[in-house]
């Protein structure tokens, strides 16, 4: 079953590696922040396409509060080379934490049953889900929603 809408940030226990933070850092930071937590891998090319997007909403709407998370979820064998994982970290410029979940402890957390990649979770203010986009069209589906919880004019 899906992660449905209202339900509450689930934590992020269970990664085997951390780059650009820790789980402490990455969770202390979402606290009161709407936060957008993607999932991605190595082996899929919608992903990284849709990286530098991300990274540019994490660029543009940080002032307004949104925190961006991100989750690097084998899909193969070959996806669970941590080195591939920092190689595409580096090249993509992604600054924002990112959870090596090469156990697959955060997919079954988020619900994630279907190992979906990539895969959006847009959480509010206090932690509750707003919206969940995965695929080609994800980000599509998410701007409007990502407006929608960042505070308007400052308030």
């Amino acid at each position: 079953m899906a992660m449905k809408i209202g339900t509450q940030f689930p934590g992020l226990e269970g990664a085997t590696q951390w780059f650009g933070g820790t789980q402490a850092h990455a969770e202390s930071e979402s606290v009161g922040h709407p936060t957008l937590v993607h999932f991605w891998s190595a082996s899929c090319g919608i992903c990284k396409d849709n990286l530098p997007r991300v990274g540019q909403w994490r660029d543009e709407k940080r002032e307004q509060g949104l925190r961006v998370i991100g989750i690097h979820m084998p899909r193969y064998e070959a996806d669970t080379d941590v080195e591939t994982v920092r190689e595409l970290i580096s090249k993509y410029e992604i600054t924002e934490p990112v959870a090596v979940d090469n156990a697959h402890k955060l997919k079954d957390a988020f619900q994630n049953e279907q190992g979906f990649v990539p895969a959006y979770y847009l959480f509010d203010a206090e932690g509750k889900l707003k919206c969940f986009a995965a695929g080609e069209r994800g980000l599509d589906m998410l701007k409007s929603a990502i407006e929608r919880v960042l505070p308007q004019n400052g308030n």
